[in-house]
């Protein structure tokens, strides 16, 4: 399957052009405003870094909590094109979450409130609440203590 037989060739090509104004624009509001005029759910008080790129054929399918944060250069897809597979997926960054530097979180995934994913990871499955996570494929490596302490003896 070709790309054009999925999404319009205009729709990408304006989306690509919205897409690079928002990702080097040094303003917040232009940011989030950019890309609430192609349809992605942008929360209030949602910092997008320089350079983070939201999915340039589904932007529709991104939705970003209040107060998120979207690190530098960190991408964010709701589609794949493999050899003999399409798919895409909502992806749903939750408030007050954090994607790292450089991360790529991929389609279907939801990122939980308060959770961090660390830099340069690849997220191919969904982040619980208040987690940490790292790595390619992304792991958890720290969870909440929901309120228990955690001594080491």
């Amino acid at each position: 399957m070709h790309w054009p037989e999925t999404r319009h060739p205009l729709r990408v090509t304006l989306n690509f052009i919205v897409v690079w104004i928002a990702r080097y624009s040094p303003s917040l509001k232009l940011k989030n405003w950019l890309l609430r005029r192609l349809g992605a759910n942008v929360g209030v008080g949602v910092a997008w870094a320089l350079t983070a790129t939201p999915d340039v054929f589904w932007p529709d399918l991104i939705t970003v909590e209040d107060d998120a944060i979207v690190g530098y250069d960190a991408t964010i897809l709701c589609h794949e094109y493999l050899q003999n597979e399409f798919r895409t997926g909502e992806v749903v960054i939750g408030e007050r979450a954090m994607i790292g530097a450089g991360a790529i979180i991929l389609p279907g995934v939801h990122v939980g409130a308060d959770a961090q994913v660390a830099a340069n990871s690849l997220v191919d499955q969904d982040v619980p609440e208040g987690a940490t996570v790292a790595g390619v494929p992304a792991e958890v490596v720290d969870r909440p203590n929901d309120g228990e302490d955690s001594e080491e003896e």
